[in-house]
């Protein structure tokens, strides 16, 4: 392969994976710290994720008139995500193809804001760049509401799902406990969390020294013991009146195997899950024969923009702008992490991860903030949250709705 030799290095941006309320805050960073240091350079943001490359679909954002601080305040993912999974590199015709596309607008950094599948995804671009002679650098952009990442502390996008999944438990809470004495007995929250139980133990956070709100957390680290449970739920009911679960969707029997999921599959090869709350719902009427109502979260939990984690959208504005930083550093293959220095004042840092060490990882929630009979969270563990869903920034509102204005896009085919 060969390519063109140019001084001037143009910028690629693009969303991939389940998208998150503070996104395109990570957008704006990357694209405004981009702009400032590369004033003579364009940056373009591929449409739905790298698929717009492929497909020769990107946003001219030299073109774009409306503040880029819009972003700020927008929720899902502005230039459109995906979900697609890059082949081995020895796949030397789909590389050629992605490196000419890259080539016809002389870019040379390449940014890609995703989680786990996503950093795979960059990691093998950076690697078929060197091997097939492209002079690029791909940097990484964290962003998973799982908070499963590995490397760094915690992960944009988490917080505020975690403030989102707290808030709306307690409310709950309250409104069960209302009619639990001739009504509703029994709430399930089912939340969004594969392997790893980090959204589920933000519930725990709806607690305080004085009241229970969340009665019952179901992890994925925490092999599901039905008796044990619905001893537990019995005895919730008995103290308060009222028992309040929220479980994570991933949650496994004693075998290892999902409670509840179905046989289809992601282009990644992950099993879609869901179910799990009416399947937990139907248990405890058919065991304990009491009156229960269950929700899923579902999208609500990560587009909740109107209640957004201020320390959340801060980092997530962090990470853009320190990729950005590490690639004209000449970094590839690198994702900007957050290193937590205290919990109490709450102070972080971002350093440089590897993406070998990142890539097809997952951090699941350490032994020691769960609690010792499996259904709750430790000191460490709510600690460890407490100051990632700290701080409110409120979107503008227009007729008591929010105007998530966006950007006005210009679509370029090449």
């Amino acid at each position: 392969m060969e390519y063109k030799i140019t001084v001037m290095k143009n910028a690629f941006y693009a969303q991939s994976g389940g998208v998150t309320s503070v996104i395109n805050c990570s957008a704006y960073g990357v694209i405004s710290k981009f702009k400032k240091d590369f004033s003579d350079s364009n940056i373009y943001a591929s449409k739905n994720g790298i698929v717009g490359l492929l497909e020769g679909e990107l946003y001219d954002l030299s073109k774009t008139k409306k503040p880029f601080e819009n972003l700020l305040e927008m929720p899902g993912g502005i230039f459109g995500s995906c979900r697609y999974k890059l082949p081995d590199l020895d796949d030397e015709s789909f590389y050629k193809k992605l490196f000419d596309q890259l080539d016809k607008l002389l870019i040379g950094y390449f940014f890609y804001n995703g989680g786990n599948d996503s950093a795979d995804t960059c990691l093998k671009v950076s690697k078929a760049a060197e091997k097939y002679g492209y002079d690029l650098k791909a940097v990484a952009v964290p962003k998973t509401i799982d908070n499963d990442l590995a490397v760094t502390d915690n992960c944009p996008g988490f917080g505020s799902v975690a403030k989102y999944v707290a808030i709306s438990a307690k409310e709950a809470s309250l409104d069960v406990k209302s009619m639990c004495k001739t009504s509703t007995k029994v709430f399930v929250l089912e939340v969004m969390g594969r392997h790893a139980g980090w959204i589920a133990a933000a519930g725990e956070l709806a607690n305080n020294a004085k009241q229970t709100f969340v009665h019952k957390i179901l992890l994925p680290e925490v092999s599901f013991d039905e008796d044990k449970f619905l001893n537990g739920v019995e005895k919730d009911v008995g103290e308060h009146g009222y028992s309040v679960i929220v479980a994570s969707e991933g949650l496994k029997n004693e075998n290892g195997e999902l409670y509840a999921s179905s046989t289809e599959t992601d282009s990644f090869g992950h099993n879609q899950l869901g179910g799990l709350a009416p399947k937990i719902a139907s248990l405890i009427t058919e065991k304990l024969g009491l009156k229960n109502h269950w929700s899923v979260a579902d999208y609500l939990q990560r587009s909740a923009r109107h209640i957004s984690s201020l320390t959340d959208i801060e980092q997530a504005v962090a990470v853009g702008k320190a990729a950005v930083k590490l690639a004209a550093e000449g970094k590839s293959g690198v994702m900007p992490v957050i290193k937590r220095i205290s919990d109490s004042p709450y102070e972080w840092s971002i350093s440089e991860g590897d993406l070998n060490e990142i890539a097809n990882e997952e951090k699941t929630l350490p032994k020691h903030f769960i609690s010792s009979d499996g259904f709750g969270i430790t000191k460490a563990g709510r600690d460890y949250l407490q100051p990632l869903i700290e701080g409110e920034s409120f979107p503008k509102f227009y007729n008591g709705i929010p105007i998530y204005e966006g950007l006005d896009l210009h679509l370029r085919k090449i």
